[in-house]
């Protein structure tokens, strides 16, 4: 009887061990979620819910088949799914009804895999949880866009034209990356479409975020080389220390990268080839992003945990049964939107975010020190910063739109130096710029003058 007794115990010692367990690993999993609360319901819960499903849903589909080479077909290829909660043999079922659309798969694919993001890490990062930025896009277009659970990549709505323009260079693009494995381009990983019932249809792309997880940035610009307007007044500097600066700041504040001279020649004749692949196909308008950490001040000003918020519905709410098969699908409808309704939105746990960079960014020379480019002397020795680089805004093309913009613009003000200049042009000015705001340049300097374009009218 001792030992069915004991045994007994030792039976009710493991479940009290396995429930703790339990709920421990379900703490962890929720302490993102430990904050303040910043309002109830979110105005673009249901079109991220459709953003992610569809991304998952889709993606998995793709890498579940074997690896086979691309065909020109691939560049072009658009396939449809349909969403619902009842389900059906090529979709799970959905909290909502929406349309789906997934465009070249297997090239994006493929990127992913240039770009050594394994494909499990990609669906893992992409769930329900979504870091929403306050800061916004440092541009003007409008757009508006959310980080990955663990910030690590940025999912960004774009214009019906954007979208049309980024499938007709697709394979432009994609060969560049093919040969440019450091290229300082914005890495995309998907281009979808989303379409509610009776609602719009949302293109938007999935990219790698340039800034890293791991580290407070102090400063960030976003340089184009033109310095026409191209500055935010000290005012809002004054009220917003982390706005996102521009060219004239940039100069005005005596910047510069400091890049030793191995650094400098690979960051340049990089920048060289990315910007004469952007001017062939006819970009401008593109700017090159770049975050400051100040590798002494490191963390402490806790700068991260005070500019992003994390949005998580609830959606482990049961659904009540319903009285009738002829009501069933109205019913869960309803009881969906009420589970909706009572999501909330939280602040950020400093805890959340990873306190390292992430393993495929080292395989480009331009992220490998920490997920970014430490600065170095004239003897290569390590300097006081840590750079986070990329060229980003890469769907502008010269177009009517823009070429009427030049003329106008041009009858009053310096038709070079506006922003709105030829792909040409452009380049050359953005390189000029970018040489010119490396510390010690005469080297890289005489580099460009051999290869400069002639100015375009």
């Amino acid at each position: 009887m001792d030992d069915l007794e004991a045994r007994k115990r030792m039976d009710a010692l493991k479940k009290s061990s396995s429930r703790r367990m339990s709920k421990r690993q379900k703490d962890d999993n929720d302490r993102v979620l430990i904050g303040t609360r910043i309002g109830e319901d979110h105005v673009n819960y249901v079109l991220m819910y459709n953003m992610l499903t569809g991304i998952r849903v889709s993606v998995s589909r793709c890498q579940a088949k074997p690896h086979r080479p691309l065909v020109d077909e691939d560049f072009t290829s658009a396939h449809k799914l349909a969403f619902d909660i009842t389900g059906n043999e090529l979709t799970p079922s959905s909290k909502y009804d929406f349309k789906f659309k997934d465009y070249a798969p297997w090239v994006f694919r493929n990127l992913r895999e240039e770009f050594h993001i394994d494909a499990s890490d990609y669906l893992v990062s992409l769930t329900s949880k979504y870091i929403l930025s306050e800061l916004g896009s440092p541009g003007k277009s409008g757009s508006f866009f959310y980080f990955s659970q663990d910030y690590r990549f940025i999912i960004k709505t774009i214009s019906h034209t954007e979208h049309k323009f980024m499938r007709k260079i697709l394979k432009e693009y994609f060969n560049h990356v093919k040969q440019n494995p450091h290229t300082l381009l914005c890495r995309f990983f998907g281009l979808h479409r989303v379409k509610l019932p009776h609602g719009k249809k949302i293109h938007f792309v999935v990219m790698g975020n340039i800034l890293p997880p791991n580290r407070d940035i102090h400063e960030t610009y976003d340089l184009k080389g033109s310095t026409l307007g191209r500055a935010i007044s000290d005012e809002e500097l004054n009220s917003n220390p982390r706005a996102t600066q521009k060219d004239l700041n940039w100069v005005n504040r005596n910047r510069k990268l400091e890049l030793g001279p191995e650094r400098r020649h690979v960051f340049v004749e990089q920048l060289k080839r990315d910007a004469e692949l952007l001017a062939r196909l006819n970009i401008m308008d593109y700017s090159l992003l770049i975050g400051v950490h100040d590798i002494e001040r490191g963390n402490k000003d806790n700068i991260r945990d005070n500019t992003l918020k994390v949005f998580h519905p609830d959606t482990t709410k049961q659904l009540a049964r319903e009285p009738s098969r002829r009501d069933k699908r109205a019913s869960k409808i309803h009881a969906l939107r009420a589970a909706v309704k009572e999501s909330d939105p939280v602040a950020l746990s400093p805890s959340a975010l990873p306190s390292d960079s992430f393993s495929d960014r080292r395989h480009c020379i331009f992220y490998a020190d920490d997920g970014g480019l430490l600065s170095t002397n004239e003897q290569n020795e390590r300097c006081e910063d840590l750079y986070y680089l990329g060229v980003i805004d890469i769907l502008t093309p010269y177009n009517y739109v823009k070429k009427v913009e030049h003329f106008w613009k041009g009858l009053t003000q310096d038709k070079h130096a506006i922003s709105a200049v030829h792909p040409r042009e452009y380049a050359q000015r953005f390189l000029n710029f970018m040489t010119h705001a490396i510390k010690v340049n005469h080297d890289v300097i005489e580099v460009l003058e051999r290869n400069k374009h002639p100015h375009s009218e």
